[in-house]
């Protein structure tokens, strides 16, 4: 699998602390979601961010990818 975008939707404002363990993703929050997004290099950079995800109880909303921009 090549470099996708993804654009990852959550329930809740995460901490600033919980948001390190995304990095180097960008997150945004607002309006009780957060929206965590870059770019991954393969599937399981993709898996990865959602084991994490998984592993610290967020509930996902969406996943959303596209080619990177360059």
């Amino acid at each position: 699998m090549a470099e996708r975008f993804y654009r990852i939707t959550v329930r809740g404002v995460l901490t600033d602390r919980l948001a390190a363990a995304f990095e180097p993703l960008i997150l945004v929050g607002a309006d009780g979601l957060t929206v965590v997004s870059g770019v991954c290099a393969d599937s399981a950079a993709l898996y990865g961010v959602l084991d994490r995800m998984r592993d610290l109880g967020l509930e996902l909303l969406g996943v959303e990818s596209s080619d990177p921009v360059h």
